[in-house]
């Protein structure tokens, strides 16, 4: 059901500074910052080879990531995003499998501009699962 890798998120307190880190230090190739309020965070893509990275910065009082960086103030990684070729059969099937789709279950419009689902961390080894529809 799951595609390739698409990106792993790493939350960051400083998002001018870990942009810099991947493009000064390790020579990436990084994005501008751009704002997705429907998931309150602004991000930067770091394109590689074969992947992306993608930092996430709070957007606004009432981003998921402040909650998250009060507890890892460092910053960290926050989800692993894998693609789908279909994301309602994609999570029909899930939901018929006992995982947890989170916030209500209905795909929203990622920073691709493409659908995508997170799936409850409890169910996944700890570990937030985004899927983005390709």
């Amino acid at each position: 059901m799951i595609g390739r890798l698409n990106h792993v998120a790493i939350a960051v307190p400083d998002l001018e500074a870990a942009a810099a880190q991947y493009r000064d230090t390790l020579g990436a190739r990084v994005n501008p910052p751009q704002d997705e309020p429907d998931h309150g965070v602004t991000v930067v893509f770091i394109e590689l080879p074969n992947t992306k990275i993608e930092l996430l910065h709070p957007l606004g009082d009432n981003s998921p990531i402040t909650a998250f960086l009060a507890k890892n103030p460092a910053g960290g990684i926050h989800h692993i995003c894998y693609e789908v070729d279909d994301i309602l059969a994609a999570r029909d099937r899930l939901t018929e499998s006992g995982a947890r789709v989170l916030g209500g279950g209905e795909p929203k419009i990622g920073a691709h501009g493409k659908p995508v689902l997170f799936l409850h961390p409890k169910d996944f080894n700890g570990t937030l699962i985004e899927l983005e529809q390709v």
